[in-house]
C-alpha cells in the first residue's frame, strides 16, 4: 500500500508518526513537488492542484477534516484537479461530534439564560435582575442534519427547548421535528430564536445566512455560525443587528481567517468571536478511522464518508 501525504503546516511531521504507526506495513510519503511516482491513497489537507492532476493511480483521496469545499472549490476553479478515478472521502465525525455539541449547547443556553446581557451589564456595574426566556418557546432551529446537525440537534433538545432541522433531503432524527427541501426551508425558519448552521458549504449553501433568512426567524432571534463564513452575508448581519431583527450572534468561522484586525464584527459588543475551534480534528481519532477505510478498500469493501462531487458531500 503506497500513501502520499500533504498538509502545508507545521503538523505535518506528527501525522506523518501516527499514520506510520498505524500502517506499519504501508510505503508512506510526504509529497513534494514534482514528485509523480505510484500511489494508492491520498491523505491531503488543501492540496495544491499539482499534487493530484493527472494521476490515474489513486483509488481514493482522504480529505484531513469534514468540510471537502476547499478541494471541491479547486476542482470547479481547475477542472482535472480530481483524478476521475479516485473517491474523495471526509472525515466523519473523529471527535468532532462531541466538541460541536459542548459548543452549540454552551452558545444556547447562554442566549437562553441570558448571560450575554449579564455580562453586559457587569460590565456597567449595573445589578438587575432579567426576565428569563420561556424554554418552551425557545426554539433552535439546526441548519443541516449530517453526522455533527443530527448530534447537535439531539444535544440541544436533551434540555428541553423545541429543536427543529433542516436537511436538503428528508432525514429523521429522533425526537427532532424535520424539514426537507426548498419548499419546506421558509416552514422551517418561521418561529426559531436560534438559528444553528451546520450545512456543508457547497455553491447552494454560499450566503444562505442573509437578509431574507434572518427577515423570516423571530424577532430579536440569536445566530449562531460553526459551519462556514462563506455561507453569511456579513453586511447583513450587521443591518439585522443594528434594526433589532437579530438581538446578538455567536461566530466561529468567518470569510477571512484569521478574522482582519480592521473587521467591523471586532467592535461589534452582541457578536461572539471564536477562532474556528468549535471542532478540532483530533490527530489520533482521525488517522485511525483513516487507517481503517484504507484496510477496507484494500479489502474490496465499501467505506462512509465518500462525497458526491456534484451535491458538494
Amino acid at each position: 500500500m503506497k500513501i502520499l501525504f500533504y498538509m502545508p503546516n507545521a503538523e505535518a511531521a506528527a501525522w506523518l508518526h501516527d499514520f506510520a504507526r498505524a500502517l506499519p506495513e504501508a510505503d508512506l510519503r510526504e509529497w513534494q513537488p514534482g514528485d509523480t511516482a505510484p500511489a494508492d491513497f491520498a491523505v491531503v489537507w488543501r492540496p495544491p492542484r499539482d499534487m493530484l492532476a493527472g494521476r490515474t493511480d489513486l483509488r481514493a483521496i482522504f480529505n484531513l477534516g469534514a468540510g471537502v469545499d476547499a478541494i471541491l472549490a479547486l476542482e470547479r476553479e481547475q477542472p482535472g484537479t480530481l483524478p476521475a478515478n479516485a473517491q474523495l472521502i471526509r472525515l466523519e465525525d473523529s471527535g468532532m461530534a462531541p466538541q460541536m455539541a459542548e459548543y452549540v449547547t454552551h452558545a444556547v443556553l447562554r442566549y437562553l439564560r441570558r448571560f450575554d446581557e449579564y455580562q453586559t451589564l457587569q460590565r456597567e456595574g449595573r445589578w438587575q435582575v432579567l426576565d428569563p426566556h420561556p424554554r418552551e418557546t425557545f426554539t433552535v432551529g439546526v441548519l443541516g442534519l449530517g453526522v455533527l446537525g443530527a448530534h447537535v440537534a439531539q444535544a440541544v433538545a436533551a434540555f428541553g427547548m423545541p429543536v427543529r432541522g433542516y436537511s436538503r433531503s428528508a432525514r429523521p432524527v429522533e425526537c427532532i421535528t424535520t424539514f426537507a427541501g426548498a419548499a419546506q426551508f421558509d416552514a422551517f425558519l418561521d418561529g426559531v430564536k436560534v438559528l444553528v448552521n451546520l450545512l456543508p458549504h457547497t455553491p447552494d449553501t454560499a450566503d444562505v445566512l442573509g437578509a431574507r433568512t434572518f427577515s423570516r426567524l423571530e424577532r430579536g432571534a440569536y445566530l449562531i455560525n460553526v459551519a462556514r463564513g462563506a455561507h453569511l452575508v456579513e453586511a447583513d448581519l450587521l443591518d439585522a443587528l443594528a434594526s433589532g431583527q437579530l438581538a446578538a450572534a455567536t461566530l466561529d468561522v468567518f470569510r477571512e481567517e484569521p478574522l482582519p484586525a480592521g473587521h467591523p464584527f471586532w467592535q461589534e459588543p452582541r457578536i461572539t468571536i471564536t477562532p474556528h475551534i468549535s471542532a478540532l480534528t483530533l490527530r489520533e481519532e482521525s488517522v485511525a478511522q483513516i487507517a481503517e477505510k484504507m484496510l477496507a478498500l484494500e479489502r474490496g469493501e465499501a467505506v462512509g464518508g465518500v462525497v458526491d462531487i456534484e451535491r458538494g458531500y
